[in-house]
């Protein structure tokens, strides 16, 4: 548990220097909305807006048990960390197989092909970190506004 407060405390971190030295920083909105693409539940924490800059992008990411991600899969044109919260996640990366659990993070380099299972019997939490920004406008591309989980 240590580890993952403290791995969320240095990502945020992070994120807040880069903001404090960006020309037109604001604070990022607290709550904010959630979009669905598919089952799988999106709301946007950190973007260039909030950020002042193109540096980072940060988004919660929720996928409901039982979530089967084993089509083709997808390709980011940028760097996505993604840090799990909660439930266990198979997180395949050009056709490797990676078990991540809470406190785990999982790296997609650009051009990787990924595809996202869930193993645990309850839904996966993660926060997915993209840079440089531009990721998360072409992900809501293709989503819909939808209520966020609690």
């Amino acid at each position: 548990m240590r580890l993952q407060v403290t791995t969320l405390v240095v990502l945020a971190g992070w994120a807040s220097a880069a903001a404090a030295q960006a020309p037109g920083y604001r604070p990022a909105p607290t709550g904010g909305s959630c979009y669905a693409l598919g089952a799988l539940l999106l709301r946007p924490l950190v973007d260039s807006t909030a950020l002042g800059g193109p540096e980072v992008e940060l988004a919660e990411l929720t996928l409901p048990a039982g979530w089967d991600g084993s089509g083709p899969g997808h390709r980011h044109g940028r760097i996505e960390v993604l840090y799990i919260v909660s439930g266990r996640l198979g997180h395949v990366v050009n056709d490797v197989v990676h078990e991540l659990g809470p406190g785990q993070v999982g790296i997609v380099r650009p051009g990787d092909r990924v595809r996202h299972q869930v193993l645990s019997a309850e839904p996966v939490r993660a926060v997915a970190v993209w840079g440089p920004s531009g990721e998360l406008g072409r992900i809501l591309a293709g989503a819909r506004p939808a209520a966020c989980p609690p």
